[in-house]
């Protein structure tokens, strides 16, 4: 039997003024069919005023059955990698541009949030990328991805000498401008555009991408999401480790990047007659006559 969702929290686009509006008319909408509302401290400084309970999104996380998140796609990764340890269950608006993430558009949210209230509704899990950055033995830093980690060179551009081992296994040198590890909800980003493969969000798998490699024969490959990959850096000068774009740690030579599948999964809630397919087919645009 699926969950009653009695507590629904509210989280909106940071300076977006769009938002505002939007965020009481739904949460008027939802009060009105007894459920208790709870505004994110953020979202709630941002629109002013607000009738409803502002809380932390660690509140959040113990307290709401559901968060709805008024936004795009990067609100979406933001609020995922916050909640992710809750297990929590998230449904992505978006303010008018479809995204990956943010699927129910502005227009249809009262309709697809009834449903959901009824129980109608796919749900889909994804999990998130843990990274732990060993050096000289000790770790010196962590952090989560929903989309991926990202060994990128820095403002002096240097090309990038890394080793990559999987399970403990050697697979490969590379000399590059980097690497993407990269989850089923990041292949459609920026390993998207460095050539790596599209992985559907089901898949027990990540992908890790190349970025310009010197060596033409480094290719992308997929590894099974249980594997445990270690990225030793032999040439590091200037470059950093990203997690999802919106965080950086600065890395050192013979760093050890180290990246493991999180035991916490991410609930993602869609309408029913959801499609990945033709969420690809719009954002890529496939099928348009050339």
């Amino acid at each position: 039997m699926k969950p009653q969702f009695q507590t629904i929290a509210l989280i909106g686009k940071y300076n977006s003024p769009d938002v505002g509006e939007s965020l009481l008319h739904l949460g008027n909408f939802l009060q009105e069919r007894g459920v208790k509302i709870l505004v994110e401290a953020g979202t709630a400084a941002n629109i002013g005023a607000t009738p409803y309970q502002v809380a932390t999104l660690d509140e959040i996380g113990r307290c709401a059955d559901l968060a709805v998140v008024l936004g795009g796609d990067g609100t979406m990764l933001n609020i995922a990698r916050s909640l992710f340890p809750y297990g929590s269950s998230l449904v992505g608006v978006n303010q008018g541009r479809l995204g990956f993430l943010t699927d129910v558009s502005v227009d249809t949210m009262f309709h697809t949030l009834e449903e959901i209230l009824g129980g109608e509704y796919l749900c889909e899990e994804r999990f998130l990328l843990n990274t732990v950055i060993r050096r000289r033995g000790q770790a010196v830093f962590s952090a989560c991805a929903f989309n991926d980690v990202v060994i990128s060179k820095g403002v002096t551009a240097r090309i990038i000498e890394l080793e990559v081992f999987i399970d403990g296994q050697f697979v490969y040198s590379q000399r590059s401008d980097g690497l993407i590890v990269a989850t089923p909800t990041g292949s459609t980003a920026y390993a998207l555009s460095a050539g790596g493969p599209i992985l559907h969000p089901t898949l027990e798998a990540f992908a890790l991408v190349p970025i310009c490699p010197h060596t033409l024969s480094n290719r992308p490959i997929a590894v099974n999401s249980e594997s445990t990959v270690e990225i030793l850096l032999l040439h590091a000068d200037d470059s950093l480790v990203h997690f999802d774009g919106q965080r950086h740690f600065n890395l050192e030579q013979n760093d050890w990047v180290i990246v493991r599948r999180s035991d916490h999964m991410i609930r993602l809630l869609h309408p029913l007659g959801h499609s990945y397919y033709d969420t690809l087919r719009q954002k890529l645009h496939w099928g348009e006559k050339l």
